[in-house]
């Protein structure tokens, strides 16, 4: 066991060795690995999803919906909090650190050969484990974008974008419209699409963008069944949907009011799959209790975490936290790539947040790494509490001596690194 430990380590040594350098985009590197590893994705049935924000919690559900049906189900998501082996499940279980160790030694001249860059190598060791594994389908999360991303190698059963925000300017396009023509690149021809995009001007875009790929056809969650009587609660977010001559009271385990939506979209989504995927509301209904998802108001009293790393997604952090009964005060530990809009973060998040401990997540790359002084200037500049700790450690520790409530958010490193510190298993429950 310690030397497969050892071999797991030293393979994900090389890997993350191959995140360095500028992004190289394109298909053909993955495409030219899959080929040399027999196209395993080929053999698999999948659901492609992409967006800015709410690809986890479409995939979570589509997974949840799809064992409810009594299918072994394949998760591919990115990326991990705790451990590499997060992103790669099949039937909720991790894949086993021996896999990840043995993929990499046997595809090692393979990858070196063709250049193939971490995410390159790391979607076709997905699409290779499930192909291994059996899985009856497979539900498969962009990394970046959609058209360029390396999971575009598939022909899914149905391909849905989530939502359309300002993100990743610097490869996505600086406007919401180029982005969605981003995002929409994993349309393909005579495959269903959908969209869960509530602004009616991008969602108009998205239908036009996949008609001109070709798609059999385009379901929108705003037009087609918008959630209505949304009430987000204690035990998740249950909504109203008016959709097959019926209404119907759907609940999901997830919360926040945006939750209804994806929960809506996943179901869209597995409905335009049809038999015998879609097995009716009633299996529809059940499989929504289903749904998990590490690192999305995650509640371990007293702490809450959630990967929010975006302003769009702090609003909704903030919103869901509004309609929670939390003990006061809330304090947040936060940590913001600098890449990001951390401004616009903090902004979300002043009026629920008594406090903000600023600090350094251990696992975040240097070169992305936030100025602390510039972020605590900001915060007293708007006239909020605030504090700058770098020890992560310590920050912790204030952020828990300071709050009722501890609310650990900016990235996923942020929340995976305190989930590490704190015992926190992600895949738990």
């Amino acid at each position: 066991m310690g030397d497969d430990l050892s071999r797991y380590r030293d393979a994900l040594q090389y890997l993350f060795a191959r995140t360095t350098g500028k992004s190289k985009f394109g298909l053909e590197r993955t495409r030219a690995l899959l080929a040399a590893m027999g196209d395993p994705h080929l053999a698999l049935r999948t659901f492609h999803v992409a967006g800015t924000n709410g690809k986890g919690s479409v995939c979570a559900t589509l997974e949840a919906l799809l064992r409810e049906r009594g299918l072994r189900t394949g998760k591919y998501t990115s990326p991990h909090l705790v451990e590499f082996t997060e992103r790669f499940v099949v039937d909720g279980v991790a894949v086993s650190e021996t896999y990840v160790a043995d993929f990499i030694e046997r595809w090692l001249p393979a990858v070196e050969r063709i250049g193939a860059t971490f995410f390159e190598a790391t979607t076709a060791m997905a699409f290779q484990y499930f192909a291994e594994s059996g899985v009856d389908v497979a539900v498969i999360e962009t990394g970046l974008g959609g058209r360029l991303d390396s999971t575009n190698v598939v022909r899914p059963l149905v391909a849905g974008v989530t939502s359309i925000g300002i993100d990743h300017v610097e490869y996505l396009g600086d406007t919401r419209e180029a982005i969605a023509a981003e995002k929409a690149g994993i349309f393909k021809a005579g495959v269903p699409a959908a969209s869960g995009e509530s602004d009616p001007a991008i969602d108009a875009l998205l239908a036009s963008l996949a008609a001109e790929h070709g798609a059999s056809g385009m379901v929108s969650v705003w037009r087609d069944a918008p959630p209505r009587a949304i009430d987000v609660g204690a035990t998740g977010t249950s909504f109203l949907l008016d959709i097959d001559g019926a209404r119907r009271t759907l609940h999901t385990p997830l919360a926040g009011a945006h939750q209804a939506s994806n929960a809506a979209l996943a179901l869209l989504m597995l409905r335009a799959a049809g038999s015998p995927l879609w097995g009716g509301w009633e299996a529809a209904t059940r499989g929504l209790e289903r749904v998990r998802l590490p690192g999305r108001f995650h509640i371990a009293p007293p702490y809450i975490f959630d990967v929010a790393h975006n302003p769009a997604g702090a609003a909704v952090l903030a919103g869901t936290l509004a309609h929670i009964a939390t003990d006061s005060p809330v304090v947040a530990v936060l940590c913001v790539l600098d890449d990001k809009d951390w401004r616009g973060v903090m902004e979300a998040l002043a009026p629920i947040v008594s406090h903000f401990v600023l600090t350094e997540a251990p696992t975040a790359p240097q070169s992305r790494a936030w100025r602390l002084d510039e972020a605590e200037s900001y915060a007293r500049l708007r006239g909020w509490s605030a504090s700058a700790v770098p020890d992560f450690d310590r920050a912790l520790q204030e952020g828990r001596a300071r709050g009722a409530t501890v609310l650990v958010t900016g990235s996923f490193h942020t929340v995976g690194d305190a989930m590490a510190r704190l015992q926190v298993d992600p895949l738990a429950g």
